[in-house]
């Protein structure tokens, strides 16, 4: 069953293939630039890193966008729902992490005593 989000779904998800696409794409000119001696293996990298943060800052752009469209569309009562339900994600991945981290911890004291 399709529902409102499906759309904002839809476009975000096209526009992060467009971006690893053309992430891709870049790489493979900026590796064939290397290998002809035009562009240095330095200068390759930090093309190569701009361009990922250039990438990255427009697909969180992009999310924010549709999420800030997705909630035009709801009501006062549903976006005070999904603001919830967004904090209880948060709280989740939150104490995920916590547990990695108390995990890795055990791991590196476990390796310390050997």
């Amino acid at each position: 069953m399709a529902n409102v989000t499906d759309p904002f779904r839809q476009i975000f998800l096209a526009g992060v293939g467009a971006l690893a696409i053309g992430a891709d794409k870049t790489q493979e000119v900026l590796d064939t630039l290397v290998k002809r001696g035009q562009l240095t293996v330095d200068e390759g990298k930090e093309i190569a890193s701009q361009l990922t943060e250039d990438a990255n800052d427009k697909t969180a752009e992009l999310r924010d966008d549709i999420i800030k469209a997705q909630m035009q569309t709801m009501t006062k009562e549903q976006r005070d729902a999904f603001a919830a339900r967004v904090a209880e994600l948060a709280a989740d991945v939150d104490g995920a992490d916590a547990m990695k981290a108390q995990e890795a911890a055990e791991v590196q004291a476990a390796a310390e005593q050997q």
